[in-house]
């Protein structure tokens, strides 16, 4: 096939034809120099380890090390000039390096092959991407622990199917995030814990003849320890997918507040008013006031869900050792770690920024005959009622009420004596959703005293 038929087969885009088309299918610096960092941290300890190997003489070690700085220095300055030609990051760096130090630049990969070499930075990368995760959730989980101190004791409905259930307070639902994205922290620490391995040195698959210490090279980068299979070293892309899984779950924490806070925002419950910083009007409804940072980030879970299941995809097929297939590991990944942290940092802002309106809350506690199970649990406790039987006497008291179009406690003894003839007045103690909270006190419950409680021991563990 012509040049020419390729031109007009594959449009304006590749216009120098079929050369144009492999360079960019093949190509990964446009995404890759993000790791630009993490490669010149690898070389430079690469190089000191060739040194005291004696594979390379100190002379030529120094030069490497400080040319790659000088590389450093040029990339993060934005005077380095990227080339597609040169398809990744590792041959971009390696290439200027040259240009700078000249013959030594050439034993630099002496024992190293790209294959360990990319996922040494990649790991890298990654795992510096679980640390600034857990920081970003520990800030958001201070955000909560605030708000919860705030409103200890503010009443406020609880939901089951997003229908009124119980009385809690905003506390302990504040509280409850505290606890998700607790366990976030700790999937993120685990996952990093079992990917703290270093690959480098494992070559291309089968390890290398030349005497290299890689123990060396683990510890100049924080690792805990080489890893012990070359050919596992090379085509493990675990450390990705876990992080990946860790970022969906927490995402889906994010989310599930975010849907929180757009039906909390609203006129017809107005349980909180976010601030102007993470809110936006409408373009033809002067008075609206719209929660778009909480539904962008419900939104942008999507993606991270999505770059999940797109790596699984990409590695389920693949034999051992490396095939190319895994250059597609990264953008979906960059992209996850990217919306991930804009999501903490946003969430952070609105949780710490947002104003909860007792009032509101307090009103809408006592909606819905929320303190229905407080009369039933009275029932078992004072009259000795079998839990059924209290729970059917309690359904006809609700009944009554709804027909009358009053709330349990607007129920007359008299009336409440026409379904139960042994109540007493002493039922309405248990009636005021304040004393239905105050009551909750097992381990874990709503009553005030348990979340200040809560409160105490993760302020401890947040120092």
């Amino acid at each position: 096939m012509s040049n020419d038929t390729s031109n007009q087969m594959w449009g304006g885009r590749f216009s120098a034809g079929v050369d144009a088309i492999m360079e960019a299918i093949n190509a990964s610096i446009d995404y890759d120099k993000r790791m630009a960092a993490q490669d010149i941290e690898g070389s430079r300890a690469h190089a000191a380890m060739l040194a005291a190997a004696g594979i390379v003489t100190d002379s030529d070690a120094e030069a490497m090390r400080e040319g790659l700085l000088t590389v450093l220095s040029e990339i993060e300055g934005g005077t380095f000039e990227f080339s597609a030609a040169l398809e990744d990051i590792h041959m971009n760096v390696e290439a200027r390096l040259k240009a700078l130090i000249g013959a030594p630049a050439g034993r630099l990969h002496t024992g190293r092959s790209r294959n360990d070499q990319v996922a040494t930075d990649f790991r890298l990368w990654v795992r510096d991407q679980m640390d600034a995760a857990i920081e970003g959730l520990e800030a958001l989980q201070r955000a909560f622990l605030g708000q919860a101190e705030a409103g200890a004791d503010w009443v406020m409905p609880g939901f089951t199917h997003l229908q009124t259930a119980q009385p809690v307070t905003w506390g302990h639902h504040m509280m409850a995030y505290v606890e998700m994205l607790g366990r976030d922290v700790s999937r993120f620490r685990d996952a990093r814990a079992r990917m703290n391995e270093c690959p480098l040195g494992a070559a291309a698959l089968a390890g290398t003849s030349f005497p290299i210490d890689r123990d060396m090279t683990a510890d100049a980068l924080g690792f805990d320890r080489p890893a012990a299979n070359s050919l596992d070293a090379v085509s493990d892309r675990d450390f990705a997918l876990e992080f990946l899984s860790c970022a969906s779950i927490c995402a889906m924490h994010l989310s599930r507040f975010s849907e929180e806070l757009v039906i909390w925002s609203s006129a017809q419950f107005r349980f909180v008013t976010l601030s102007d910083s993470f809110s936006t009007g409408s373009s033809i409804m002067p008075q609206k006031k719209n929660p778009d940072a909480a539904e962008l980030i419900r939104a942008k879970i999507g993606r991270i869900f999505g770059a999940n299941v797109a790596l699984m995809t990409v590695m389920k097929g693949l034999p051992l050792a490396y095939s190319k297939d895994m250059q597609e590991d990264k953008e979906q990944t960059f992209d996850a770690a990217d919306n991930l942290m804009l999501a903490l940092a946003a969430m952070e802002g609105m949780v710490r920024d947002m104003s909860a309106n007792r009032e509101s809350l307090a009103a809408a506690a006592g909606n819905g005959f929320s303190t229905a199970t407080d009369l039933a649990d009275w029932c078992v406790r004072v009259l000795n009622m079998p839990f059924r039987e209290a729970h059917h006497v309690t359904g006809s008291l609700v009944a009554m009420a709804e027909e009358k179009g009053c709330d349990l406690p607007d129920l007359s003894l008299a009336e409440m004596q026409k379904v139960n003839g042994e109540i007493t007045g002493d039922v309405f103690s248990v009636l005021t959703v304040e004393n239905s909270v105050a009551s909750r006190t097992s381990y874990g419950g709503t009553a005030p005293g348990e979340v200040r409680k809560q409160i105490a021991r993760w302020k401890e563990k947040l120092v």
